[in-house]
């Protein structure tokens, strides 16, 4: 499929078509949350690996989840101190949260914010997106537009031109850290690093 503008993907998401957009990490391939399964089925992916929730702006993406007070007072501490960025937090879901993003394990939900003007933008406009790395199942991540279009020809690829690097572009996955309910467990390091200290746990 030809890659399309900005505007065009953003239509082709809110159809629910499967779309492709730089991240501050690697590209994401990214649907709306209630057709999770159309990723599984383009990525051949396993339903044990869940997806996660990429929203503009963290506002958008704390109604997919369920905490106290206190709780959410710890998040937000960490949303302000680390995003936009490469860390993905894994918290208990919420109803609003489609079991098919988190088949195995629908009681909890991974979200984030990254640090790349564009995929905000375009999220800003479709609502939070369930997404993942750009590759088949087992494979390492594409990283550019053009290696997407070509491993995926069904999905809508934002058109970037290869003379527009993406300078923030770390091609790392995002660091994931789970919320125990007291304090952070590391389930993939990447290139933030949560503090161990009061600021991350709230104490």
């Amino acid at each position: 499929m030809t890659a399309v503008s900005e505007q065009v993907l953003i239509e082709a998401a809110l159809a629910g078509q499967v779309v492709s957009f730089p991240t501050d990490t690697v590209p994401a391939l990214a649907v709306l949350p209630s057709r999770a399964e159309s990723i599984f089925a383009v990525k051949q992916r396993s339903l044990d690996k869940p997806l996660i929730l990429m929203g503009a702006t963290e506002a958008d993406l704390w109604p997919f989840v369920r905490s106290t007070q206190r709780e959410l007072q710890i998040w937000q501490g960490v949303a302000n101190r680390h995003w936009p960025g490469a860390l993905t937090l894994v918290l208990p879901a919420s109803a609003a949260v489609p079991s098919v993003i988190n088949p195995v394990d629908p009681s909890t939900i991974g979200i984030r914010v990254p640090d790349q003007a564009i995929a905000r933008r375009i999220l800003a406009q479709t609502g939070p997106l369930a997404t993942t790395s750009a590759n088949l199942s087992g494979e390492p991540p594409l990283q550019t537009m053009a290696e997407i279009s070509l491993r995926f020809p069904q999905v809508v690829t934002l058109e970037w031109a290869q003379s527009e690097p993406n300078p923030t572009a770390s091609g790392v996955p995002s660091t994931v850290a789970k919320w125990t309910g007291q304090s952070w467990e590391i389930l993939r390091q990447g290139v933030i690093q949560l503090d161990s200290n009061s600021k991350d746990r709230g104490r």
